[in-house]
C-alpha cells in the first residue's frame, strides 16, 4: 500500500505543477500592455509640447516680421513670411496648420494660427488643436 500512496501523491504533485505553468503569461501580458499605453501617452504629450513651442515661434517670428517692414509691402511681406513658417515647421506646417492675417495694416499685426499636431494615440481628436493668435505692433520711424 505504501507503493500506491507514494505514486498517487507524486502524480497529484506533478499535475498541480503543470496546471500553474503559464498563469504569469496573462499578468505579463497586461502589464507590458500597460506600461506600452503610457509610454505611448507620454510621447504623445512630448509630441504636441514640442508642436505647440514650434508654431507659436514659427508665428511669432513671421508676425515680427510683417509688422517690421514697410507699410506699403505688408501683405506681400505677410505672404513671404507665411511660406517661410511654413517650410521651418516642415510638413506639420504645410499640410495642418492655417494661416489667417486678421489685420495687416494699421497699429497691429494679428496673426490666428491654427495646427493639428500629429497624434500617436487612437483618441477621437487626438490631445486637441494648437490655436494661438499673436499680436504684434507696427513699428514707426520718426
Amino acid at each position: 500500500m505504501s507503493t500506491t500512496k507514494s505514486t498517487t501523491a507524486s502524480a497529484s504533485r506533478r499535475r498541480t505543477a503543470r496546471s500553474d505553468a503559464g498563469t504569469g503569461l496573462i499578468g505579463t501580458v497586461v502589464g507590458v500592455t500597460v506600461f506600452l499605453l503610457l509610454l505611448l501617452f507620454a510621447v504623445q504629450v512630448l509630441v504636441r509640447l514640442y508642436a505647440t513651442s514650434a508654431l507659436t515661434a514659427a508665428s511669432f517670428d513671421a508676425a515680427r516680421r510683417v509688422a517690421s517692414a514697410d507699410p506699403a509691402t505688408r501683405p506681400a511681406a505677410a505672404q513671404i513670411a507665411e511660406t517661410d513658417a511654413r517650410r521651418g515647421l516642415g510638413s506639420f506646417g504645410r499640410d495642418h496648420t492655417t494661416f489667417t492675417w486678421r489685420q495687416v495694416d494699421g497699429d497691429q499685426i494679428v496673426l490666428e494660427v491654427r495646427g493639428h499636431p500629429p497624434t500617436f494615440l487612437p483618441l477621437p481628436g487626438g490631445l486637441g488643436v494648437i490655436d494661438r493668435t499673436i499680436r504684434v505692433r507696427t513699428e514707426r520711424f520718426r
